[in-house]
């Protein structure tokens, strides 16, 4: 699956789309999108949602999107990286909006896997809508405090999609409390939700807490996503890896300690491995080259 990355803690785009041509990509950042004009498909890990003019959408990092137009489509996109939320605070506060980030992505997952997120109160509607325009023109005019002010702006959005979201997030299980969706997205979703934690991505808990045979899990994650669990992992945590190492200031050590590697030189083996240079000569290379759109 082709990658496209985020080069600036945050970046606005307001584009013209008369249809996506690009295949569905993964993007390595928070994304919200609102529909300023047009109607179509848009496209998030291979569910199909109807968008029309007014449409909000937000895209998790690694969630796999894209548009088909069947009228001329504009839209805009406010992309921005955990880094940007949390760059000009104190250690606390950075630690907090991590931990909210985290929250946020396991909300937003399940509908961008599940059901089409709808916001359907007026008042919220419209003051997205207001917020997105101040948005648009703090970042073209940048002036004083602009940076802040971004930051109080996208909070904000992030706290009414939130809540629109989470008013929801039980929409799956049935009134008997069972599960409606698909295991292996249920599977998906609990390894994003504890991939730092080792012992919740262990076959036997694995196979415990979905009820299935502990020399089954590995076949049947196999046949479903066509590659083993431990790929899917390890790939996983270096793609976290990467976002860290290129956006924020955490050190190779303090970054192995989050996500659950052994050690230092574990993750360098890890990442070596499968990028094909150390963590720092990753850093090194991962500079701004300009806008990506």
């Amino acid at each position: 699956m082709e990658r496209k990355e985020l080069h600036r803690p945050f970046e606005v785009h307001v584009s013209d789309m008369e249809c996506w041509k690009e295949r569905p990509l993964i993007y390595h950042f928070f994304e919200i999108v609102q529909i300023l004009e047009g109607s179509g498909v848009r496209t998030t890990n291979l569910n199909d949602f109807p968008y029309e003019k007014g449409s909000i959408f937000l895209f998790t990092p690694l969630d796999c999107r894209g548009f088909n137009a069947t009228t001329p489509t504009r839209f805009c996109s406010i992309r921005f990286s955990e880094v940007f939320l949390g760059q000009y605070k104190n250690a606390p506060d950075r630690a907090r909006i991590v931990q909210w980030l985290k929250q946020l992505e396991h909300i937003f997952s399940h509908h961008n896997r599940f059901q089409r997120l709808l916001v359907k109160d007026a008042g919220d509607c419209q003051m997205i809508s207001s917020l997105i325009n101040n948005v648009v023109q703090e970042y073209q005019q940048k002036q004083a405090y602009h940076e802040e002010n971004l930051q109080h702006f996208v909070t904000l959005l992030l706290n009414i999609l939130a809540r629109n979201a989470s008013d929801n997030t039980n929409a799956g299980i049935t009134a008997t409390g069972q599960e409606t969706e698909p295991l292996i997205n249920r599977m998906l979703l609990h390894i994003r939700q504890h991939i730092s934690d080792a012992e919740k991505l262990r076959v036997d808990y694995l196979a415990a807490h979905f009820n299935l045979s502990a020399n089954y899990v590995g076949e049947y994650f196999r046949k479903l996503t066509g590659e083993s669990l431990q790929h899917y992992i390890t790939q996983y945590k270096i793609n976290m890896v990467q976002q860290r190492l290129a956006f924020s200031t955490l050190t190779v050590s303090q970054i192995a300690g989050e996500l659950g590697f052994t050690d230092e030189s574990h993750l360098g083996r890890q990442f070596r491995k499968h990028s094909g240079v150390s963590p720092l000569e990753y850093r090194k290379n991962a500079r701004p080259v300009g806008n990506q759109q």
